[in-house]
C-alpha cells in the first residue's frame, strides 16, 4: 500500500461536483436523508439541514425512475436555498433507476449483488468456468452503458457492495465472506478499468465491525497484488443502531481504517435523524487525523491482512483463550502498558514489538485531558477498537475522571461487543433508514432494546425495509423487518414466519416467536 506524506492510502481524485474525494483531499463526511424522495419540498428541506449540520454530499434512496427523476426538482429548491452540496442517488434492483438518476445527480451508488444479477435468494449456483464467463459477459453487456452515460454527464459512481447483498452466482463459487464481497467489487472494477472510467469510488460494508474491516483491508491488498488503480474509498459499519452503541461500533469500524491510512469519504449510519451522523463522523476523524500522522511517524501501521488474535499464555482468567478480562492493575505473569500520550495506538504498537511472545498484557490507556464523554467515547472506541482487533486482546483499563468505574466498565464493554469479541447484550442490527422506510423505525428501535436487550446469546436485526432484510440480517437470529407502510414481516433468520402484521403489535408477536421457540430468558 503506498502512502502518502500525512499517512494516508494515496489514491486518484474522484470529482464529485463541486467536491473531490481521494487524492490529496481532505476526507469527506456524507450522511443519507430519510425523508421519501417523492415528497419535494420535504426532502430538499432535509437535505439542507444535513447539509448545513457539515455533510458534504447527501444522499437519497432512487427505487424507482420517478424517484430519480425527482431528484432534479429536489436538486432545485436546494439550490434556491444557496445549497450547493452534491446528491448521490442510492440504487438497489433497478438500473433503470440509475440511469435516469445519472442525469440529475452528481453521483450515483449501485450495488454490484442486485445491478445485473437477480436479488439474493440464498440459491446454490453450480458454473463450470466456461458459464461463469458467460455471466460476466451478461454483467458487463448491461454495466457498460451505464458507464458510458457516467462519462457522458460527468457523473461519479460508487460501486458499493454489501455483505448481505451479495449475489448467489457470488456467493456460490466465493462464499458469503471477505473473498466474495471484494470480487463483487472487483469484477465491476475491472469493466470500469476496461472502459477507461477511473470516477469511481468503492465501499465494501457489513454490520460486524470484523468483517468490514478485514474486507476493506483485503481489498486494499487486492488491488494491489493485481495492478489495478488505487479508487477512493467510501467507509462506513451498515445498520450500526443508534445511541451509545451506535457511535462505538461506526468509532471502531470507521476508525481502526482511518488510523492506518485507509478510507477518503465516511458515513456513520445511526437508526437516528441523519443530522446526528455528522458530528460523530467529525469527531472520528479529527480524532484519527492525528493518530495516523504519529502512526505514520512512528512507522507502526501493521500490515493491511487482518491479524489473527495474538497467542499468549493463560495467567489465571487473562490472555490464552479466555475473553478479554476488565482489570485495572496486572496481575504477576501479566505485562502491562500505559500510555497517556496523545497517539496511544501507536505508543502500543510499538511498546508491544518489547513483549515477550506469549506473554499477557493489560492495555491501560488514559485520557485525562479529554473534556467531554462525546469525545471521550469516540477516542476510546478507535483506540481500544484499533488495539482489539489487531489482536491485543488480553485486557484492557481506561483512565479519565469524567467516567466512573461501573460507566468505564460499559464503555468498554461496549467496545469489546462492537469489536466482536464478547457479546455483554443483545447484538441489536438496525439499519439508519431511509426513504424507503415502511415505519416508524427510531421509536420501535428503542422498543427493541428495552424488550430484548438482555437476551445476550441472540442477535435481533431491526430493518426498514426488504431491500435491507432479510439479505442484510441474514447472520441475525430473529428479524423485524418492513414488509408494507406500518406492516411488519417476523424472520427467523432468513425464513418470513409472520408476514405483514401491524407495526403495534410486532414487537409482542417477536417476544412470542422467541418464547414459541424456546429462546426466552428472563430478565435477572
Amino acid at each position: 500500500m503506498k502512502i502518502s506524506n500525512d499517512g494516508r492510502r494515496a489514491t486518484h481524485a474522484v470529482a464529485v461536483g463541486n467536491i473531490t474525494i481521494g487524492g490529496d483531499a481532505p476526507i469527506v463526511v456524507q450522511s443519507m436523508a430519510t425523508v421519501p424522495t417523492l415528497q419535494t419540498d420535504a426532502a430538499a428541506a432535509q437535505a439542507v439541514s444535513i447539509a448545513n449540520a457539515g455533510a458534504q454530499l447527501v444522499r437519497f434512496t432512487a427505487q424507482t425512475p420517478q424517484h430519480a427523476a425527482n431528484l432534479a426538482n429536489i436538486k432545485r429548491l436546494m439550490l434556491e436555498q444557496g445549497c450547493g452540496v452534491p446528491l448521490v442517488a442510492d440504487i438497489h434492483f433497478n438500473p433503470a433507476s440509475a440511469f435516469e438518476a445519472a442525469l440529475h445527480v452528481e453521483k450515483v451508488r449501485i450495488n454490484p449483488g442486485n445491478f445485473a444479477d437477480p436479488g439474493r435468494n440464498f440459491r446454490k449456483m453450480e458454473f463450470t468456468d466456461e458459464e461463469y464467463a458467460a455471466e460476466l459477459e451478461k454483467i458487463r453487456q448491461k454495466v457498460v452503458p451505464f458507464i458510458d452515460l457516467c462519462k457522458e454527464r460527468h457523473t461519479a459512481m460508487r460501486i458499493g457492495v454489501n455483505h448481505g447483498s451479495l449475489s448467489d452466482r457470488i456467493m456460490s463459487r466465493f462464499g458469503d465472506g471477505a473473498e466474495g464481497m471484494v470480487e463483487s467489487a472487483i469484477e465491476y472494477l475491472k469493466i470500469c478499468e476496461d472502459e477507461h472510467f477511473d470516477n469511481v469510488v468503492v465501499s465494501i460494508k457489513a454490520s460486524d465491525v470484523a468483517v468490514m474491516t478485514q474486507t476493506v483491508r483485503r481489498l486494499v491488498e487486492e488491488l494491489n497484488a493485481r495492478h489495478m488503480r488505487q479508487y477512493p474509498l467510501h467507509l462506513g459499519v451498515t445498520e450500526a443502531g443508534n445511541a451509545l452503541e451506535g457511535r462505538i461500533k461506526s468509532a471502531v469500524g470507521i476508525g481502526s481504517l482511518l488510523v492506518d491510512g485507509i478510507g477518503d469519504t465516511i458515513r456513520v449510519s445511526l437508526s437516528e435523524i441523519p443530522e446526528n451522523e455528522v458530528p460523530v463522523a467529525r469527531h472520528i476523524i479529527a480524532y484519527t487525523d492525528d493518530e495516523r500522522r504519529a502512526s505514520h511517524s512512528a512507522g507502526t501501521l501493521r500490515p493491511a491482512s487482518q491479524p489473527c488474535r495474538r497467542k499468549t499464555k493463560a495467567v489465571g482468567n487473562i490472555g490464552g483463550t479466555n475473553s478479554t478480562a476488565f482489570i485495572d492493575l496486572a496481575p504477576e505473569g501479566v505485562a502491562e502498558i500505559y500510555c497517556d500520550c496523545p497517539a496511544k495506538v501507536s505508543c502500543v504498537r510499538k511498546a508491544m514489538e518489547s513483549i515477550d511472545a506469549d506473554k499477557p498484557v493489560l492495555i491501560r490507556l488514559a485520557y485525562n485531558d479529554i473534556k467531554s464523554k462525546d469525545e471521550l467515547i469516540i477516542a476510546a472506541a478507535v483506540d481500544f477498537g484499533t488495539l482489539l482487533l489487531d489482536g491485543f486482546q488480553d485486557a484492557v483499563a481506561i483512565e479519565t475522571p469524567l467516567l466512573n468505574a461501573n460507566e468505564r466498565r460499559e464503555l468498554l464493554q461496549n467496545i469489546v461487543q462492537a469489536a466482536g469479541l464478547s457479546r455483554f447484550k443483545a447484538e441489536i442490527v438496525a439499519c439508519p433508514g431511509c426513504g424507503r422506510t415502511l415505519y416508524q423505525l427510531p421509536e420501535v428501535l428503542e422498543k427493541i432494546k428495552a424488550a430484548f436487550s438482555h437476551l445476550t446469546h441472540l442477535k435481533i436485526a431491526v430493518m426498514g425495509c426488504i431491500v435491507n432484510g432479510p439479505g442484510e440480517m441474514a447472520g441475525a437470529d430473529y428479524g423485524y423487518v418492513g414488509g408494507a407502510p406500518g406492516k411488519i414481516s417476523l424472520y427467523r433468520g432468513i425464513e418470513c414466519v409472520v408476514r405483514n402484521i401491524p407495526q403495534e403489535t410486532a414487537v409482542e408477536k417477536l417476544e412470542e416467536l422467541i418464547k414459541a421457540d424456546g429462546q426466552w430468558r428472563d430478565k435477572e
